[in-house]
């Protein structure tokens, strides 16, 4: 096993690629699902069975959970904001559009970074990251302004659904910070993961049965998406992502994250329909601006190095 994380390769690359075009149609899968089986609904069985197969995993590998290893109460909080993330995904996908929600969801960089910022002194913001933050809270205004010319009642119900989404791009952010700076970031990544689904399925679902979204249309479509969240999106991916977090360069791996909300927006005009207003449009694309310079900081700064160098050789005689 190798002692340090390596360059992106193109392995990592092709697996990075499809991770992001799973995560951008899950949002799309969730929306176009939703007559059969509440997005509430689907997060918090997918969860429950993601997380035994997770639980099998941690059996087969011969993994034990400990409560005294100190990442017990992180480990609940982590879960509860995961649980609260999906409520506030779930609820908001039955007013505002998946390629809305995908972007506003996949804020979570940024608030991750200004928690970060507070908390650890290693993950102080540099100059560059900072001008990635002012981009990308200049794109969200812009792209909370694209409701306009619509009619007051869309315009209200969107605005409340993008809002409800960027609450989660919090919450996920406040999720990050919390694994990075307690034990549970030492932790193997199966159990990090078993927290948030368990939490995920014994939180939300009585919150749908509370909301009255537990209903469920078993058609083949809900069971067929139901099946592709659990297993591929919430099981496989998520191992994946960690397998790569821990092989190659987080830095380099945290540019792709700007390909999901492309991809979601995407699948959204393409599979389901949805209009994109000129507005949320260059908002979106502003965020995204700012995402890279928040996550990707470190690998701009190696690039533009790189091209200086360059640059100088050609200049030595």
């Amino acid at each position: 096993m190798p002692t340090s994380r390596q360059p992106v390769d193109a392995l990592a690359m092709g697996l990075m690629l499809l991770l992001c075009m799973l995560w951008g149609l899950q949002q799309v899968a969730m929306k176009a699902t939703a007559p059969d089986m509440s997005p509430l609904m689907q997060v918090a069985l997918r969860s429950g069975i993601a997380a035994l197969l997770v639980g099998a995993v941690m059996v087969w590998r011969g993994e034990r959970m400990s409560l005294r290893d100190g990442t017990f109460w992180p480990g609940v909080v982590v879960g509860s904001l995961f649980a609260l993330e999906y409520l506030l995904v779930g609820l908001g996908m039955r007013l505002t559009s998946a390629s809305h929600m995908v972007v506003f969801l996949y804020t979570a960089p940024l608030f991750a970074a200004l928690g970060l910022h507070w908390k650890l002194p290693s993950e102080r913001l540099r100059p560059l990251q900072w001008l990635g933050i002012a981009v990308a809270f200049g794109g969200l205004v812009l792209a909370f302004s694209g409701h306009a010319g619509s009619t007051q009642h869309v315009n209200t119900n969107m605005l409340l659904g993008d809002a409800l989404g960027l609450l989660g791009g919090m919450a996920w952010g406040a999720t990050t910070v919390v694994l990075r700076s307690s034990k549970l970031g030492q932790a193997p990544a199966t159990q990090t993961l078993l927290y948030q689904l368990v939490a995920a399925a014994v939180l939300l679902l009585p919150a749908a049965i509370a909301l009255g979204q537990a209903d469920i249309r078993p058609t083949a479509m809900a069971w067929s998406n139901l099946a592709f969240q659990a297993v591929i999106v919430s099981f496989a991916s998520f191992l994946l992502w960690f397998w790569l977090l821990k092989k190659y360069l987080a830095a380099q791996l945290g540019v792709f994250s700007f390909l999901t909300p492309l991809f979601g927006v995407g699948f959204g005009v393409w599979l389901l329909g949805e209009p994109l207003e000129p507005r949320f449009v260059a908002g979106a694309g502003l965020v995204l601006l700012g995402i890279v310079g928040v996550s990707g900081h470190t690998w701009l700064a190696q690039v533009l190095l790189r091209r200086k160098a360059a640059q100088h050789v050609k200049l030595t005689p």
